[in-house]
């Protein structure tokens, strides 16, 4: 290490407080919240989006409150704010942590899974504490048949012996939500109602948390939505909720203070790299008041890194241990797929039917909330109440499906409007990975399935020659092609919305919309992404006409073309395409679509 490199390491990825402080890795300190966090109340449930610290927070919770990481507070908590102003439940506590993310989610494993990652924590556990915990005691917890009873083994244990049980589980939902995700409902279903053993693992902490002076003085539940605790326990009715507790907004990532600190002890001047941090990862706001805008921390510690290594900003902005999994929302936005099929296989067909019966299919399995998500994707926000419980089944509801999303970090509170919250997409991020999810699910169910490859290299002489025509034609030629798409192209902002998912598949430009520049804008400005590609020279206003085809006359759609002229060169002037244009030639480009068909184009002289 040379004299100007900084005494620390970026602790990207780092989810061990242990590890982070023993190695020398760099900690933006959120011990402050400690004393807030005990006044919330013993038994608390806290819901971010991935790849947001929570498992760093758990671990740092952990030896703060743990009896046997409490001799090491000195050395594990120097320099940090809780070092000079501990609580007094400093080390009171015998912490267990449970991590569920580490349990398999192939349903036929899945309870033998569990047994047996609590089963070898909860050895661990023993081991660390057998100065406080009898070897009796210990046999008779590790002797009992199944985890939810030596849990309730343990508990009743340290009730007995004056000791006081601090329970931590982080990614609660992980393996319960993969499940509903890839093996479906009902073996959803079996985990989590009923007789499932998940279900009864809750039922017993329930029970742990009302007991007339229990063991389980404390308990911190983390996860990514609320669905499968309501499922589980029909509501969390066993402690607080404090997702959308205003004083923990920042509980998690980091604010703009904190990262002026982060990158100023790195040698890295953060006024330099705001603007593209605060338009690729920043704007999280977990309480409508919207206090300091939160950044995520994973995406900002991945840039730094590339700065501090490479000495220059990461050639992918979007790191790909922050994409949430299309599976993830597949569910959501498709009906069940076996009960389609089933359906069409009763049926007797000609040849031709069956064509027609499977583009209409492949069509109806996207389900409401497929139309619903791509209207958000389209207007970039949405107006609605987010909702704090909900089971699984409740999901085809409008605001359980937007609050999921929500919950995901695919939106979050941006102002009011008549009185109801306003939900926006937070950064540019979160915008190209939902274009994603629009692409795989038309590709999943057979609606669209073009050639990425061609649409990439048509994106390219388009960015980079000018050659903006055979990107629209080609897009035109596979929609005339595949018969399943034409029913989601009607209407302008469908058209607009499904352009857009194609000319994010490439990075080159950045895009805007109207939604996105608050209207009186032309439909997209395609501006060079001039951070990532400094040596583009091409970008496009393009303005889109649409006429249904039983509207569709000659003098109808020459009217269109000369409104849409004389708007392109109003637009040219525009200060905002200005703002972004550089030494770029400007394209106005015109496109008229009578129902699905591409009709007219053409580059507009300004």
């Amino acid at each position: 290490m040379s004299a100007t490199d900084p005494p620390w390491r970026i602790p990207y990825g780092v989810a061990d407080f242990i590890k982070l402080r023993e190695r020398g890795h760099y900690y933006v300190d959120k011990t402050h919240y400690l004393p807030l966090l005990e006044q919330a109340g013993e038994f608390l449930f806290l819901i971010r989006p991935r790849r947001f610290g929570k498992s760093l927070l758990q671990s740092m919770m952990e030896c703060y409150y743990d009896a046997d990481w409490g001799e090491r507070f000195e050395t594990l908590f120097a320099d940090t704010w809780i070092k000079a102003q501990p609580t007094p439940e400093r080390g009171q506590y015998l912490c267990l942590r449970f991590d569920f993310s580490a349990v398999s989610s192939t349903p036929a494993e899945v309870r033998e899974s569990f047994e047996a990652h609590t089963r070898i924590l909860l050895i661990d556990f023993l081991d660390r504490h057998a100065a406080r915990i009898p070897a009796d005691s210990a046999q008779a917890i590790l002797s009992e048949p199944t985890h939810a009873r030596r849990l309730e083994r343990l508990i009743n244990e340290s009730r007995k012996l004056g000791l006081s049980l601090y329970l931590f589980i982080d990614e609660y939902d992980n393996f319960a939500n993969n499940i509903l995700v890839n093996a479906g409902r009902e073996a959803y279903r079996e985990l989590t109602h009923s007789s499932g053993f998940f279900r009864d693992f809750f039922a017993l902490l329930k029970e742990a948390v009302g007991r007339t002076g229990g063991g389980l003085a404390r308990l911190f539940i983390t996860g990514v939505s609320p669905i499968t605790l309501d499922d589980v326990t029909s509501g969390f009715n066993i402690g607080r909720n404090i997702s959308l507790d205003p004083r923990f907004n920042a509980l998690l990532g980091f604010t703009h203070a904190e990262l002026e600190q982060l990158f100023a002890d790195f040698g890295q001047d953060f006024s330099a790299h705001r603007a593209i941090v605060d338009e690729w990862y920043n704007h999280y706001h977990f309480h409508q008041a919207r206090q300091a805008p939160v950044v995520n921390s994973d995406m900002a510690l991945y840039y730094l890194q590339s700065l501090v290594d490479l000495d220059q900003p990461p050639d992918d902005l979007i790191d790909h241990n922050v994409r949430i999994d299309y599976g993830k929302l597949r569910h959501l936005v498709q009906i069940d797929r076996q009960l389609a099929d089933r359906r069409l296989a009763d049926r007797q067909f000609t040849d031709r039917e069956r064509a027609d019966a499977d583009a209409v299919t492949a069509t109806s399995r996207l389900n409401g909330n497929f139309s619903r998500l791509r209207a958000i994707i389209e207007r970039g926000e949405e107006v609605s109440p987010i909702q704090t419980s909900f089971p699984a089944e409740g999901l085809l509801r409008q605001d359980n499906f937007v609050s999921l999303l929500y919950y995901l970090g695919l939106l979050s509170f941006a102002g009011e409007r008549e009185g109801r919250p306003l939900l926006k997409i937070p950064n540019r991020t979160v915008r190209q990975l939902m274009y994603g999810y629009l692409r795989a699910a038309y590709d999943e169910v057979g609606v669209f399935r073009p050639s990425t490859y061609e649409i990439a290299d048509r994106l390219n002489k388009m960015a980079y020659r000018g050659q903006w025509e055979g990107f629209f034609d080609y897009l035109a030629e596979e929609i005339a092609q595949q018969a399943s798409v034409r029913d989601f192209l009607q209407g302008e902002k469908m058209l607009q919305g499904f352009l857009l998912a194609w000319l994010n598949l490439s990075p080159y430009f950045r895009v805007f919309s109207e939604a996105e520049q608050g209207g009186g804008f032309v439909d997209l400005y395609l501006a060079p992404f001039y951070f990532r590609y400094p040596d583009m020279r091409h970008a496009y206003l393009i303005e889109l006409k649409y006429l249904s085809r039983s509207d569709d006359t000659p003098a109808k759609r020459a009217q269109l073309i000369a409104d849409a002229r004389a708007q392109l060169r109003r637009y040219a002037g525009d200060r905002r395409i200005a703002a972004e244009l550089g030494e770029a030639t400007l394209h106005p480009i015109l496109l008229l679509y009578s129902g699905w068909e591409l009709v007219h184009r053409e580059a507009v002289a300004s």
